[in-house]
C-alpha cells in the first residue's frame, strides 16, 4: 500500500486549496491509495499573530478541524488521521481512530508551553496511547522534546528536518541515530534522502507530500526515482508507516 505520510486537510482554512476532494484531484491517476492527514495550521491558531490569545470560538475550531478528519473514512483514499495539538492540550479529544498527533510551529509563531503542567499530561498520555508525533518546531525545542519532554514517544522530524534546524543540524544533535526518531521525505532534495538512508536506513524514513505546499505526485516520483532496492523502496513508500502507527 502506497501511503503518503504528510498531507495537510481541512475544512476552514482554503488558501492554498487543501480540502480532501483537492487532495484527491491531485492524486487522481496516481498509485497513492492512502495518506496520514493532519489539520492546517490556521485552522489551529492564528500563525500570522506572534501573541495570539486562544480563546473558546478557537477551542471549538481545533475541535472540529480535528473531528472533521475522523469522518473522512471509507473513502477513495484511505485516511490516517493525526490529531494536531495546541497549547490547551485538549488530548481528552483524542479517538480511537487517531493514528497520531500533529506538533508545529515556526520561528516567528505563537510558542508552545511546555513548562505548562499540562504540556507533560498531554505527552504522558500520547505515550501511553503509544502514538507517534509529527514534530515541527525550531532546533532547541526539537532537540529538548526529544531528549528530554518526550522520552519513550516515536517522533516524526518532518522534510528530513529542513523546518526543524536543517538536516545536518539535526544529525550533528545526534537525533538522526535516536531509534525512535523518524523522518519523511517531504519537499526533502533527493541528496539528502540518499545520504539519510546510506547513513541511517530505510526503516525509519517515510514518503510524504506536505499537500498542499507539495504536489504529491511530484512527490512521488523523486522518491520512485531514488536508487534503492524494490524492498527499501516499499517500506519508504507504505511499509515504515504503517509499521510505525500500528497497522
Amino acid at each position: 500500500m502506497i501511503i503518503d505520510s504528510h498531507a495537510h486537510c481541512g475544512i476552514y482554512d482554503r488558501f492554498p486549496p487543501q480540502s480532501f476532494e483537492d487532495y484527491l484531484a491531485s492524486v487522481r491517476g496516481s498509485p497513492i491509495e492512502g495518506a496520514v492527514m493532519f489539520s492546517p495550521v490556521m485552522e489551529i491558531y492564528d500563525r500570522t499573530d506572534p501573541d495570539f490569545a486562544d480563546s473558546q470560538q478557537w477551542r471549538e475550531q481545533r475541535a472540529a478541524s480535528n473531528q472533521y478528519l475522523l469522518g473522512l473514512q471509507n473513502r477513495v483514499i484511505k485516511v490516517f488521521p493525526f490529531f494536531f495539538i495546541w497549547n490547551d492540550f485538549a488530548v481528552d479529544q483524542l479517538d480511537a481512530r487517531h493514528c497520531g498527533i500533529k506538533w508545529h510551529r515556526h520561528s516567528d509563531e505563537p510558542a508552545y508551553r511546555y513548562d505548562d503542567p499540562a504540556c507533560a499530561r498531554a505527552v504522558s498520555e500520547i505515550r501511553r496511547r503509544g502514538l507517534p508525533v509529527v514534530f515541527e518546531e525550531e532546533l532547541a525545542n526539537t532537540i529538548r522534546f526529544v531528549k528530554e519532554i518526550a522520552q519513550g514517544v516515536n517522533v516524526i522530524i518532518p522534510h528530513l528536518g529542513i523546518l526543524n534546524g536543517g538536516y545536518r543540524e539535526i544529525a550533528r544533535n545526534g537525533l538522526w541515530d535516536n531509534p525512535r526518531v523518524y523522518t519523511d521525505t517531504s519537499l526533502a532534495p533527493p541528496d539528502e534522502i540518499r545520504d539519510y538512508i546510506a547513513r541511517y536506513g530505510s526503516g525509519r524514513i517515510m514518503f510524504g507530500s506536505d499537500f498542499p505546499f507539495g504536489a504529491p505526485k511530484r512527490e512521488f516520483s523523486k522518491v520512485m526515482d531514488l536508487p534503492v532496492s524494490e524492498a527499501v523502496r516499499e517500506a519508504i513508500m507504505g511499509g515504515n508507516i504503517l509499521r510505525l502507527i500500528g497497522e
